[in-house]
């Protein structure tokens, strides 16, 4: 059930409960377990906002560029972007600026 709820959830609450998420383990007064499930969970929201982040750039790439780099707009479907998915995980594997 928690997932379909984190999936609910826009990149703005998503973001607002990794920084709820920060405050608490940085408060420092929690025990081990209670801050590993935080953790654990800080970091599954982080990759989620990354993933939307990178899906919307992938979208605004779309609309302003065509193959021969003129400005243009297109419709974004799935097959177009599992290309770039597959591009961009040869380039991250050589400069990853994540966090996590």
């Amino acid at each position: 059930m928690k997932k379909r709820e984190a999936q609910a959830k826009s990149f703005e609450g998503s973001l607002t409960a990794l920084e709820k998420i920060v405050r608490e383990l940085e408060h420092g007064d929690l025990p081990l377990e209670r801050s590993l499930e935080l953790f654990e969970e800080g970091v599954r929201l982080s990759r989620e906002c990354q993933e939307r982040l990178n899906a919307a750039e992938r979208r605004i790439e779309l609309l302003l560029h065509d193959n021969e780099g003129q400005p243009t707009i297109s419709a974004f479907d799935e097959e177009t972007a599992a290309s770039l998915r597959l591009d961009e995980t040869d380039d991250e594997a050589d400069d990853d600026e994540s966090v996590f």
